[in-house]
């Protein structure tokens, strides 16, 4: 594999040029690492660079979001492009093995690459992971059931009427994500940034107007059952107030072969921001370990 340099470029793929990040240059295999959303970029898991003390750590803003270009096509917004785009982004940065990253939608993107078995491969970090979208919306709907009565009146108002887009709509999603999102208060400022390098046309279409209001084409996203088909060392993370729970994070572990599992307990959807340290650490150990194999 050729050595990767720290540094920054764009990558031509499917629909566009994504913006990508190299940091780091020591000799242990890369990281590569997906951001979630979809159509959220790689800001708020930048706390991720931690790891580049052994290993590159490479991010990048999938197409639609953040730095990557921003095409008008709804057709490019379906899980399957996503994934040549990783492919493409793996072949033009020359990782022939390499370990592989994925935070909540981008856990469900990594799943995917993995299920078609890809030389290389090396291990799989699956953090925060929604990959049963019915398992997903069962749960969210637990957790909102146990939000204030006016939140949830406000909620089921604005649905029903198709007025999602509103700021009193706005404001009560925020009241779940304070719980289950991140629980830090004020949210750290690479998380605002994620936000605000949004590409929500992205979100909207693929997932919906919310979290825990799925109406977009991911709705039907079940892999489960399929994960026993993953035979590479494989770490599954959450936070105790995670929406990914732990007791479905759990169910998906069960399903690997040998599969690590670790739960983040003052954490909510972001342990890698909320508790940074013990996280690195965590996640810096499982990679060696699968090095080591």
């Amino acid at each position: 594999m050729p050595d990767l340099e720290a540094g920054e470029g764009f990558i031509p793929v499917p629909g566009g040029r994504v913006w990508y990040q190299v940091d780091g240059s020591a000799d242990a295999l890369p990281l590569l690492t997906l951001h979630g959303g979809p159509g959220f970029p790689h800001d708020y898991i930048e706390t991720l660079q931690g790891l580049a003390r052994r290993r590159p750590v490479i991010f990048y803003d999938q197409l639609g979001c953040g730095r990557s270009e921003r095409p008008e096509d709804p057709g490019l917004w379906v899980a399957e492009r996503f994934v040549r785009e990783l492919a493409q982004v793996r072949e033009s940065l020359g990782l022939r093995r390499f370990h592989l990253f994925g935070h909540s939608w981008g856990s469900m993107l990594a799943a995917d690459y993995a299920l078609m078995r890809p030389p290389g491969l090396a291990s799989l970090i699956l953090a925060s992971p929604p990959l049963s979208m019915s398992r997903w919306i069962a749960d969210l709907t637990e957790y909102r059931r146990a939000l204030p009565r006016q939140v949830q009146e406000i909620l089921d108002r604005h649905e029903a009427a198709g007025t999602t887009d509103s700021e009193e709509y706005g404001e009560g999603v925020m009241a779940f994500y304070r719980r289950h999102l991140c629980r830090l208060d004020p949210w750290p400022d690479c998380l605002e940034r994620a936000l605000e390098g949004a590409g929500m046309n992205v979100y909207n279409h693929m997932w919906g107007p919310s979290e825990f209001y799925v109406t977009g084409n991911l709705r039907g996203y079940e892999r489960a059952e399929r994960l026993r088909e993953i035979e590479i060392p494989t770490l599954f993370t959450c936070g105790r107030y995670d929406e990914a729970t732990p007791e479905a994070t759990a169910w998906y572990r069960g399903f690997v072969p040998g599969a690590e599992m670790a739960v983040f307990d003052h954490s909510a959807h972001m342990p890698h921001l909320e508790e940074t340290g013990t996280y690195l650490e965590v996640a810096g150990e499982f990679l060696e370990r699968a090095e080591r194999r």
